[in-house]
């Protein structure tokens, strides 16, 4: 799979514009500042395919990337205090929607701080994944900023933090040191192969 055949396709804020799945789908969830689009363009060798902002939660709608033959998709940041209700809501509505639609889903990559223990809302997320039996691995990021023995000890820490850790694929990625990043383009390009 070819990671820097990449183009940025379109954006949908609502469920009802959305057309039918036309490639296998590689979804991108997660908390709001978790480093999504800085993930998204490390993957993609771009500097700012998927835009990276200093305020979070600025991923209001579902952005599609084609990415040589499959789709990208970064979902709405979950869990940013700073918004209206009402687009909380809206948010909420589209992921949800995205999931329970019929779409042609290779993988969820949920990711996760690794700096710290997984929100309420992380933990709701892989229940969520597991719940509905969807295909997802957990990818922990900003390893950069931890010592060695400190990803050490937070990776130990998630096989108890999070629900079924023990069984779950959990990687650990620097979006700005590189680290983990071509182990998951490897995961990726299997699924999508497989498809």
């Amino acid at each position: 799979m070819n990671f820097n055949k990449a183009k940025f396709l379109t954006s949908y804020g609502r469920m009802s514009q959305m057309p039918p799945s036309t490639a296998v789908e590689i979804a991108f969830a997660g908390r709001s500042n978790v480093g999504k689009s800085s993930l998204i363009n490390k993957l993609l060798n771009r500097k700012a395919l998927a835009r990276v902002s200093a305020v979070p939660g600025k991923t209001v709608t579902i952005n599609f990337y084609e990415v040589d033959g499959a789709h990208f998709v970064d979902l709405p940041g979950y869990g940013y205090a700073k918004v209206a209700k009402s687009e909380k809501q809206r948010w909420s509505e589209l992921m949800e929607g995205y999931f329970n639609a019929d779409r042609d889903l290779g993988l969820v990559v949920s990711l996760i701080d690794m700096r710290h223990p997984p929100t309420g809302l992380d933990v709701d997320m892989v229940n969520y994944l597991i719940d509905r039996e969807l295909p997802f691995i957990v990818v922990l990021t900003k390893a950069d900023k931890l010592s060695n023995k400190q990803r050490e000890e937070r990776l130990a820490a998630f096989r108890t933090e999070i629900p079924c850790g023990d069984q779950i694929t959990m990687l650990p990625v620097s979006s700005e040191k590189g680290d983990g990043i071509e182990e998951l383009r490897e995961l990726i390009a299997e699924i999508c192969e497989e498809e």
